[in-house]
């Protein structure tokens, strides 16, 4: 996959592919965005499913953890905590993966992340 050329969401593909990283909802959206319209670059095709995956894989984490840290509470009350504690280490990575893959990809490289890179390899 190579950075540069044209994309369809009028911009660069490494920007286009960098922006699919960004935090919060902004990141989710340009992905579902760049994984309908865009058709010139694969760079930017395999960045915006890559990172939805990523996205999806992210929420379901914080939605286990969010659960198993209530009925730890509820029964083993400082279990909870530590389960908070590690809900909070696990975002802190999260966002530490974000941004060094933000780098990267605006960049250039190429980024496949283990598994979820595979499968945006098939989806695109």
């Amino acid at each position: 996959m190579d950075a540069s050329g044209e994309s369809d969401l009028g911009m660069a593909p490494n920007v286009g592919g960098m922006l699919c990283y960004a935090p919060c909802c902004i990141g989710a959206i340009v992905s579902i965005v760049a994984m309908v319209v865009e058709k010139q670059s694969r760079f930017v095709r395999f960045h915006a499913f890559q990172s939805l995956l990523l996205h999806v894989a992210a929420i379901a984490v914080g939605i286990l953890l969010g659960i198993a840290s209530m009925v730890m509470s509820a029964l083993l009350g400082l279990l909870g905590l530590l389960m908070n504690v590690l809900g909070m280490l696990v975002f802190l990575a999260l966002a530490g993966l974000m941004i060094l893959l933000m780098v990267k990809v605006h960049k250039g490289e190429a980024v496949e992340l283990p598994v979820i890179g595979e499968l945006a390899k098939q989806w695109m």
